[in-house]
């Protein structure tokens, strides 16, 4: 599990166990800035991209996802339910309260920041 804040509200995430998730974890702490994107997520770019060795071939994004995007090295946070996407790799599933991680990240109409922490 992997707590993160959003606008100062504290949401947890389990992480599966797969190369493109402990990547991500061994970057930890991180904080990151997040944009809308297609009405459906919100993402960030990062400077240096994660492995996806051994990563399935794509997935589809469920609502309360978090995803990487190889093609773009970008991380997402979805909201809404989504279609198959080639090359994402699910990193990270909200296991706290996923109503209100929904309504926070629909409610985020400009960049915000994100911290993700290791649990300690």
């Amino acid at each position: 599990m992997t707590p993160f804040s959003i606008d100062n509200e504290v949401f947890t995430v389990g992480m599966p166990d797969n190369p493109t998730s402990r990547d991500f974890i061994s970057r930890l702490p991180l904080t990151l800035t997040f944009k809308e994107y297609g009405g459906f997520e919100k993402l960030t770019i990062l400077d240096e991209g994660l492995t996806t060795e051994g990563a399935p071939s794509g997935s589809v994004p469920e609502v309360g996802d978090i995803g990487y995007y190889a093609p773009w090295k970008d991380v997402n946070m979805y909201y809404q339910d989504w279609s198959y996407s080639s090359e994402l790799v699910k990193i990270g599933k909200i296991e706290s309260d996923l109503e209100a991680f929904t309504n926070k990240l629909q409610s985020m109409n400009d960049d915000f920041t994100v911290t993700f922490e290791k649990v300690k």
